[in-house]
């Protein structure tokens, strides 16, 4: 998954990047050890041994803090095509389930789900800067793989996403990365699927 870069600038003196790693772990241990409702600014800053205002002027609010925490846990490096798709969307369908399935993950994705019930606007930002460079870069993937006949060249590029999120969340929430290997063989043919099926 390609996104832009995931800390935040704000006013003031220039970003340490050592104090920002250091925040984003402190993050990440307490949302797997006491959870996402205890992960508090001011536990956050007593973990990391920080004064909050560090980390206000780094990130607004929880939430922003804890977005950041867990796009940490991806690189947001695609897999590189191999000119295989189904080794491609086996490949693709790991990344997703590797990074859903870290225990930072699976304690944040819940509670931030629930805040961005009611604030669309910061659900959309979100999307937009890591869903929807991902969508293009599958988009690509299987335009390439339809020029070499590999798929349909109409295939539902936002199907074949939207099974590969949601049967990979829903996976590392309940399951976390227990039995990955055959969930993701799986998940690989079901892909491979959609992506024949013609769409016309």
């Amino acid at each position: 998954m390609n996104a832009p870069s995931r800390t935040r600038s704000g006013p003031g003196r220039p970003r340490d990047p050592q104090l920002d790693e250091q925040v984003l772990s402190a993050t990440q241990e307490l949302l797997v050890s006491a959870g996402y409702q205890a992960t508090t600014i001011a536990a956050v800053a007593r973990r990391a041994g920080v004064v909050t205002t560090s980390i206000y002027r780094r990130w607004p609010s929880k939430r922003a803090l804890v977005e950041d925490a867990i796009f940490a846990l991806d690189e947001f490096n695609h897999p590189a095509p191999s000119g295989d798709l189904r080794a491609d969307l086996l490949a693709w369908t790991r990344l997703f389930l590797a990074a859903s399935a870290h225990p930072a993950a699976r304690s944040a994705i819940p509670g931030l789900l629930s805040e961005y019930h009611n604030d669309h606007d910061s659900y959309r930002r979100l999307l937009d800067r890591g869903e929807l460079p991902t969508r293009e870069a599958l988009r690509e993937l299987l335009s390439v793989a339809a020029a070499s006949g590999q798929a349909s060249p109409d295939c539902d590029a936002d199907a074949v996403f939207e099974l590969l999120r949601g049967a990979t969340l829903f996976r590392a929430l309940t399951h976390g990365a227990d039995d990955a290997d055959a969930f993701c063989e799986q998940i690989a043919d079901a892909l491979l699927a959609v992506a024949a099926t013609t769409t016309r």
